[in-house]
């Protein structure tokens, strides 16, 4: 039948933890086309052939059942292994260069790094985040998801993020009912217009694909990392002009509190080409910077 679920038993050759390999695509408890556990994982997706649904379900430490729905079943199918980090390829990857990654790269073993092969995806969600909280953001792409988002195939009462033609035909202002003022609703709208396109940097390597999402008005280095890491698993990702990780990156591997942009690469400059691989692991191990003052304020959308 059609709408009968597609199934495939992935054998894992590598310690997986579920939570730590796809935390970077999930959008907080209000995600609502995703959900994730250490035992199970659920994700609503587009694909080329259709909207798809994907249930991983760990069911033995070297097995993950995945049961996929939707007209892009086999497509999302067949992008799982990359999904979970199966096709991380680490080579090359010194963590000797300090004890703190050694130990944090023993101890997370689980933690890969995935692609989801899926770029308007990330994209949206990282223009949302621009010059906001994180919780701002959060609330703005639930809100458009609700609007403007279809029912996702399967059981699981996922919602699929807005399809990008959608976004393209909404004035600026729609979008400020969610949070979301001028800039960054024009931005969403010129990229959504161009999504057929930038899907296509799934088959360039990560330095080209941000090279070219750079060029766009609006899309920065910041944007480009942010949107490489999760859709193309690229391994050295730094999201330069980040609020808080050149603090952490300093606080972890020199101990200084404070740092900027230039001291957070010339820290992370050991490990060019697995930069991102660090990172991830840093933020997974629980470590913070010391706050000497107020966190980022939320602010109204008329003042951004």
């Amino acid at each position: 039948m059609a709408d009968e679920p597609l199934r495939r038993s992935l054998v894992l050759d590598r310690p997986l933890d579920l939570v730590l390999t796809l935390r970077p695509l999930y959008r907080g408890r209000g995600d609502l086309s995703m959900r994730l556990g250490r035992q199970v994982a659920v994700r609503a997706t587009r694909t080329a052939s259709g909207p798809a649904t994907f249930e991983l379900r760990r069911v033995a430490t070297d097995r993950i059942e995945a049961t996929v729905w939707g007209p892009g079943a086999e497509t999302a199918l067949d992008r799982l292994p990359a999904f979970i980090g199966l096709e991380d390829d680490a080579s090359g990857f010194e963590p000797g260069h300090h004890p703190l990654v050694a130990r944090l790269a023993r101890e997370l073993a689980g933690l890969g790094l995935g692609r989801s092969d899926a770029v308007f995806e990330a994209l949206l969600p990282a223009i949302l985040e621009q010059k906001v909280t994180g919780g701002e953001a959060f609330r703005s792409l639930r809100g458009l998801t609700t609007r403007y988002g279809e029912i996702a195939p399967g059981p699981h009462g996922l919602r699929l993020q807005p399809a990008p033609g959608t976004l393209a035909g909404l004035p600026y202002y729609a979008f400020h009912p969610f949070g979301v003022e001028q800039r960054r609703a024009d931005v969403i709208r010129r990229v959504a217009r161009d999504a057929g396109h930038l899907e296509s940097l799934t088959e360039v390597e990560p330095e080209a694909a941000a090279a070219r999402l750079r060029t766009y008005p609006g899309i920065g280095p910041w944007t480009a990392a942010e949107v490489t890491l999760r859709a193309l698993g690229d391994p050295d990702a730094v999201s330069v002009g980040d609020f808080h990780l050149p603090n952490l990156v300093a606080f972890a591997l020199a101990g200084e509190p404070r740092a900027d942009d230039s001291r957070m690469l010339e820290l992370l400059e050991p490990w060019r080409g697995h930069r991102a691989r660090v990172i991830r692991l840093l933020e997974a191990s629980g470590i913070a910077a010391p706050r000497f003052g107020p966190r980022m304020p939320s602010r109204e959308i008329a003042a951004i």
